[in-house]
């Protein structure tokens, strides 16, 4: 495997991905995986590759992505956040496409933790008079 050129780290809801950008034909592994592979729908597998396609360079980097925790979709979003920040570092002229994308910024919506004497984070037990 090549030296690797960036490294850099994207998180949405409680997933966390950590992309390593090399120069390469336009592969993505995800967790050793081709993407089409892990990300088995198209929607997210076109969200995660979306800051590739906005910049125009899809077939000039490998990446090799490492995503744990959180469900798919937040997965999928963490992944678009990291390689967002690797073409950043990689060419700086392409941060103002990136971030007029909207794709430089983190989505910072956490679930909320639950409160005791409720079902859930607001949800009440059904209220009864008698």
């Amino acid at each position: 495997m090549a030296k690797t050129l960036i490294q850099s780290t994207g998180r949405r809801k409680a997933a966390i991905a950590r992309v390593r950008i090399d120069r390469g034909e336009g592969k993505i592994i995800i967790n050793g995986k081709p993407m089409e592979e892990y990300l088995t729908s198209l929607a997210q597998q076109q969200m995660a590759t979306e800051p590739l396609r906005v910049v125009g360079v899809a077939g000039d980097y490998d990446l090799f992505i490492s995503v744990l925790g959180g469900g798919i979709a937040g997965q999928a979003g963490a992944i678009r956040l990291g390689i967002s920040r690797a073409l950043c570092e990689v060419d700086a002229d392409l941060r103002p496409a990136l971030k007029k994308a909207g794709f430089l910024t983190r989505d910072a919506r956490e679930k909320e933790s639950k409160k005791y004497g409720l079902k859930k984070a607001r949800k009440a037990p059904q209220f009864s008079k008698r």
